[in-house]
Formats: structure tokens, sequence, C-alpha cells
């Protein structure tokens, strides 16, 4: 299998029902051109970064394979493994992006637009994919393969595809296990109850173990705390990282460049910034 994944596989199922959904959208819900247009073209962006980023990914997993703990074979026991370790990774991983402004950096672009319809899922960073693998290396140092490490980081992201939506409502028992169209919503909400909750990739029980759960209530507003209002995908991209380099300038010191790289999103030196706590702090919750 090829180290840069198989992700563009996925790549026509992504073109047809996200054209599917803007056309149904457009007319009966409002969808935004600009919008949709901005999240198609970063998501073309992270598809082609996304090659150099997959095949330094796999040369690293490659590298730190040679001294892995066990041999991981894939048969039906190997792929439960997999996918189960994979998604308490990418928990812990999303999480991380969520409250370290570093990764925040990368990530906030997923959450920068005001609509949450299948083109949102499309929605991608151009810079994360070159860091973030290091999440992962542990699978490899366990005795994953890499390239079933790629491979179940692929499924993930197919998976997630479809939970971005506001077609599908509750789905029963599965909201206690699986990540729904209805946690990830949530997900998406500036809200401040909303905020830094349901990092799920597959499954929420990583959530409800570790104090990150929370149930839709009311329709979250969608967006981040201060929205871009651009669709230049250029400002999409790059503009936390313009933002944490003009914060380091503002009056440069150890504590605040730890805070302002490694803090939360919204850290301020005084403590008055608008982090998730200092918001729902705010709110009363």
């Amino acid at each position: 299998m090829s180290e840069l994944g198989p992700i563009v596989y996925f790549v026509p199922v992504f073109v047809i029902l996200t054209l599917a959904d803007f056309i149904v959208g457009y007319r009966k819900d409002g969808f935004n051109p600009k919008d949709s247009a901005a999240s198609i073209t970063m998501g073309l962006g992270n598809l082609g970064l996304g090659f150099f980023a997959k095949g330094i990914a796999f040369g690293v997993f490659a590298w730190v394979y040679q001294f892995r703990l066990f041999t991981i074979e894939m048969n039906w026991l190997g792929w439960i493994l997999i996918v189960l370790a994979d998604d308490f990774v990418y928990y812990w991983f999303h999480r991380t992006s969520h409250e370290c402004r570093l990764f925040w950096a990368s990530h906030v672009i997923h959450h920068s637009s005001e609509a949450y319809n299948l083109s949102t899922a499309l929605r991608q960073t151009w810079t994360g994919s070159f860091y973030s693998f290091i999440f992962w290396m542990p699978l490899a140092l366990i005795g994953f393969k890499p390239e079933y490490i790629l491979l179940q980081q692929a499924f993930s992201l197919f998976y997630q595809y479809f939970i971005h939506t506001e077609r599908v409502d509750r789905l029963g028992f599965l909201e206690w296990i699986m990540n729904t169209p209805s946690h990830h919503r949530v997900h998406h909400g500036s809200d401040p109850k909303y905020l830094d909750r349901n990092h799920a990739g597959i499954f929420i029980i990583w959530d409800r173990m570790f104090g990150t759960f929370q149930q839709e209530e009311e329709r979250p507003k969608y967006g981040i705390v201060k929205n871009l209002e651009s669709f230049n995908p250029f400002i999409i991209a790059f503009h936390e990282w313009i933002s944490i380099g003009r914060d380091i300038l503002k009056g440069f010191s150890p504590r605040s460049f730890i805070g302002y790289v490694f803090g939360p999103p919204g850290w301020q030196p005084d403590g008055k910034g608008t982090t998730s706590d200092v918001l729902r702090k705010q709110a009363g919750l």
C-alpha cells in the first residue's frame, strides 16, 4: 500500500455528496456559496500538502517500528485493537488541539466556518499534518505496522465526514457509544458551554470517560469565539499563526512566550483572556 494513504480514493465520494448536500442546502437552508467554496479549497490544499505530510509520517512510523515492543498481526483481533487504539490517540490529539495553542493554530481552520454541513468537513489544515503525526508514533512502537496506522487514520476521517450535518437528528442508543452528528454539532459550537467538548473521532466513550462530554441542547452557534469574516483561504490557513507571532512580539518574556504558544487559545498574561474556562465562568457555567 502506498505510504501516501488511501484518502485519495475517498475523494469522489466526498465530491459527489458535498455537491448534492450544497445543491439541496442552497435551496432549502440558504447555504453560502463562498463559505462552501472556501471549505473545498482548504480541503484541496490539505490533500495536496498531505502527500508530503503522509510521506514524512510514514517514514517516521517506519523508523519507530524498528524498535517495536510487539508485532501485531492484522487479523480480526488486530483490527479491533487498531480501531480502538487509533481512536484513543485521536481523542487526545484532538483534545490537545483545543487546549494548546500550538496545535490550535492548525486545527482552528476546521472550526472557522459559521456553517455546518458536509463541506465543513473538508475545511482542513494546511499545516497541522506536518507535526500532528507525533501523537501516533506510540502505535508504531507498540507494534502496529505504519501502513495500517495510516489506513485507520483515513477510515476515521471517512467516518467523521458523515457526521458534519444537521440533517440527522439523534440516533437512539448509538448516542451512548458512537460519535454522532448531534455530538459533533456540539463540538463545532462556539457557545461557552459547548467549547472544547466532544473531541471524539468514532467513539464518544472517551469523552464520557474523561469528562469532556456535552449533550446537544439548543442549536449551537457555529464558528469560533472571534469569527474571521473572511473566505480568503490564506487568511483561514494562517491567521492564528500570525496572531501567535503578534502576541509574542507585544512584550516578550519567557512566561508570555510559553503561555501564548503552549497555553490554551485566548490565554493572556493577566488571566483576563478568552479561554474556554474564562468564558464558561463569565456565562455562569
